[in-house]
């Protein structure tokens, strides 16, 4: 049986060192750099003509700007549409890297971690450096919920301070989390049924059994890559409404 873990190495396609730092550029560049020409393509195809009657492509671009639309005036108000490009971009990158991590001999850039955390810290300095630049020292009144009386703000200061700060750990985490788990339990059936099947006529019977069961896992796991990158998009806007409402 095939390592189910091996679909998570990265390696170079065209190695490359510059002053003893490695920047080969790795299948999991590659992936990113798919997805990006494939969202630059969409786009770009899906506004090019800006028909009265709109195409397929035009109908579909058209849906996701208005379900990103919604979702940002919905989470943060009328002042989010500020926040529409990062919320956009954020979601499409997440999108793509779940959606084509799905297709065979693929990369799904989105179970690493460094990516994660890398978009997570993206968000969580954009809410910090625009909050401190709007509210100045106000915006630690972020730690203070209104209400509380001042002989429990001891605890709970501290309380709110840590779960601002580990705000990228878990935004990060979760979709890691979720991408690496789906992806080791559809290939572990997998080489369940390429075991079976070489067994004979028997075995390639009883083989029948992982492969619906790996059928409905993917179909799964297509869910989970769209409901991941709405999650993720939810919780930027949840945390981007700071820098507009200290307190909501």
């Amino acid at each position: 049986m095939a390592d189910p873990t091996h679909q998570f190495v990265i390696t170079p396609l065209l190695p490359l060192e510059v002053a003893g730092v490695d920047i080969s550029f790795t299948n999991s560049a590659a992936w990113m750099a798919l997805a990006a020409a494939l969202s630059v393509w969409f786009l770009t195809a899906a506004s090019g003509k800006g028909d009265l009657v709109p195409g397929r492509l035009q109908m579909a671009g058209e849906m996701l700007y208005t379900f990103i639309a919604g979702m940002i005036r919905e989470n943060i108000g009328p002042r989010g549409r500020e926040y529409f490009p990062l919320v956009f971009t954020v979601f499409v990158v997440v999108l793509l890297g779940n959606a084509l991590g799905l297709i065979p001999w693929s990369f799904t850039y989105t179970s690493h971690i460094i990516v994660t955390g890398a978009l997570a810290l993206l968000v969580f300095f954009t809410v910090t450096i625009i909050g401190i630049a709007r509210h100045g020292a106000a915006f630690f009144s972020l730690f203070v919920p209104p209400g509380v009386p001042w002989y429990l703000q001891f605890l709970v200061v501290p309380i709110e301070a840590l779960s601002f700060l580990i705000r990228p750990v878990t935004l990060s985490v979760r979709l890691f989390i979720n991408m690496m788990a789906g992806h080791l339990i559809l290939k572990v059936f997998a080489g369940f049924s390429a075991g079976l099947i070489g067994l004979g006529a028997v075995g390639f019977l009883a083989g029948l059994l992982p492969v619906a069961v790996n059928v409905a896992i993917l179909a799964l796991e297509a869910l989970v890559a769209v409901l991941q990158a709405y999650v993720f998009a939810v919780l930027t806007c949840i945390y981007l409404k700071d820098t507009v409402d200290l307190h909501h």
